[in-house]
């Protein structure tokens, strides 16, 4: 019996200077807020191929809504979202005249030619309508839904994702969503595209190992970031244009867990957050590689409250948006 409890005091105590190991890494490896950004990425090409700066997140909005696009590599993908949103769009503003849009594609160090096709529809809309934002290297999803946020007109933006897998025309849901959420404490708000509804069907398509990783995934989510979100990694969320500076400007994981670091900023800064269900398709070609990348999104899930915790990082407070 004295033997066991020697055992388990030794392991109580591996177990604790492991945690330790584990906390004093997270902290020295932190790394700052990157708003930084190359001179080239500061403008965006007009109808006449002429460079113009990029406004401000900081200024007061222009455009009743701003749609982001991250795209890496989605020559083949994106044209067939972009002709949906604009489809869509368009139709929008015709019935409603008052209503006003801006896309912004912000291709993410792509080696492929992204860049020229979103230029194509900027050609067909104008620039003042599509944008692209050229980022000089790869920053990950994260990074590049940041920059294109930062560079936005919108009252609300909407973050989709290149491969049109949420209809576009759910917009209308997370607008309610949105809308639905009161109060909203200076204005900050946040509606989440969901697709927790489909998950048991997916399961049933899933194979044990994915199915487990993704269960693995979704528990380390509530249990070291973000209670209440069945679905936080849906590539289809819509801000009040000051949620967005709030939680943006605070972001530190710009890869794959950035979804689960955002949505813990706004719990932590008391934003209400909606979940709402919409339409959701597996279309391939999709980055994510299954192993590798769950594994980097676990390592950042743990890093993420540990660095908030040993207070490596901090929410940052910008001035409020008139």
């Amino acid at each position: 019996m004295d033997f066991l409890c020697e055992i388990i005091q030794a392991l109580v105590v591996l177990a604790a200077l492991l945690f330790i190991v584990v906390l004093i890494l997270a902290h020295v490896t932190a790394e700052m807020v990157n708003l930084t950004r190359h001179e080239k990425e500061k403008y965006f090409l007009n109808v006449e191929g002429k460079k113009e700066l990029f406004p401000s997140l900081h200024d007061p909005h222009s455009r009743e809504l701003s749609v982001v696009i991250p795209a890496y590599n989605e020559e083949l993908r994106m044209p067939v979202m972009l002709d949906e949103a604009t489809e869509y769009l368009e139709n929008r503003q015709k019935q409603q005249p008052s209503f006003t849009y801006e896309v912004i594609v912000v291709d993410d160090g792509s080696k492929d030619k992204t860049t020229e096709v979103a230029l194509r529809y900027s050609r067909k809309y104008g620039a003042d309508k599509v944008r692209i934002l050229t980022l000089v290297k790869n920053r990950g999803k994260g990074g590049a839904v940041r920059m294109g946020t930062l560079s936005s007109r919108g009252k609300v933006i909407l973050m989709a994702d290149a491969d049109g897998a949420t209809k576009f025309s759910d917009i209308e849901k997370v607008e309610a969503g949105l809308n639905a959420l009161n109060p909203k404490p200076e204005n900050m708000a946040i509606a989440c595209g969901s697709r927790a509804h489909l998950e048991d069907d997916s399961v049933a398509q899933r194979s044990v190992f994915r199915s487990f990783l993704m269960y693995g995934f979704h528990f380390l989510v509530w249990f070291f970031c973000v209670r209440g979100i069945k679905d936080t990694q849906c590539g289809f969320k819509l801000f009040t244009r000051e949620a967005a500076l709030k939680t943006f400007s605070s972001l530190h994981v710009e890869r794959w867990a950035f979804d689960v670091e955002l949505l813990y900023i706004a719990q932590c800064v008391k934003i209400p957050i909606a979940e709402v269900a919409v339409n959701w398709t597996e279309i391939e070609g999709s980055k994510l590689v299954p192993f590798w990348s769950w594994l980097q999104m676990g390592r950042d899930l743990v890093f993420i409250r540990l660095r908030y915790f040993t207070r490596a990082w901090k929410l940052q407070s910008p001035h409020k948006i008139d």
